[in-house]
């Protein structure tokens, strides 16, 4: 077994142990559903966050991406991950604001990065991908050129389809849903 092999297993096992949360939960998008992935339980973990930034770390390599980043609270962990493990010791974070600083730089993009600048868009849990595509959009204005998108966790809800034709780059999940809770009540 290689090393990512042995990262992606680690992290599913801490995301079925952390993040399942089952039981009637209203998401970001407004729809409810019967089960909640909330990544970030697994992220600030010891295991799950070395496990994340492995992989996180490997992908930006592969795509040439000089830095990892995202929405803020959605991708502090997952960028944060990525840099802390020897592979990405090379890569640089940054976190995309909500809301434009109206003071200071002006920026939405916050972090050591520059228009030009290679960058992988991360996120802990996509199921419509609105907040995801919105990032993409606001790291464009930025000057940043998106090699691609990877979220840790994938609940198969179109998400992703809407963010690769937002970022018009390679989007990728470390883990879907499918591995994670793969009896659940809306699987088709």
């Amino acid at each position: 077994m290689s090393d990512l092999d042995a990262a992606k297993e680690t992290l599913v096992a801490e995301l079925r142990e952390h993040s399942l949360i089952l039981g009637e939960v209203t998401l970001a998008s407004g729809a409810v559903a019967q089960y909640y992935v909330d990544a970030r339980r697994t992220l600030m973990r010891p295991s799950g966050f070395r496990a994340a930034g492995e992989l996180i770390a490997a992908r930006a390599h592969e795509l040439g991406a000089a830095a990892v980043g995202g929405p803020a609270t959605a991708a502090i962990p997952p960028a944060c991950a990525a840099i802390a493990v020897p592979a990405g010791a090379d890569l640089l974070a940054f976190f995309v604001r909500g809301s434009k600083k109206e003071h200071g730089l002006q920026r939405w993009v916050e972090g050591p990065v520059a228009a030009g600048l290679r960058v992988l868009v991360v996120e802990d849990t996509v199921t419509t991908g609105g907040s995801t595509a919105t990032a993409v959009e606001r790291v464009r204005e930025e000057g940043l050129e998106v090699a691609g998108v990877v979220a840790v966790v994938d609940r198969l809800a179109g998400g992703g389809e809407r963010i690769e034709a937002t970022a018009a780059a390679p989007y990728s999940a470390l883990v879907t849903i499918d591995e994670i809770y793969p009896d659940r009540p809306d699987r088709g």
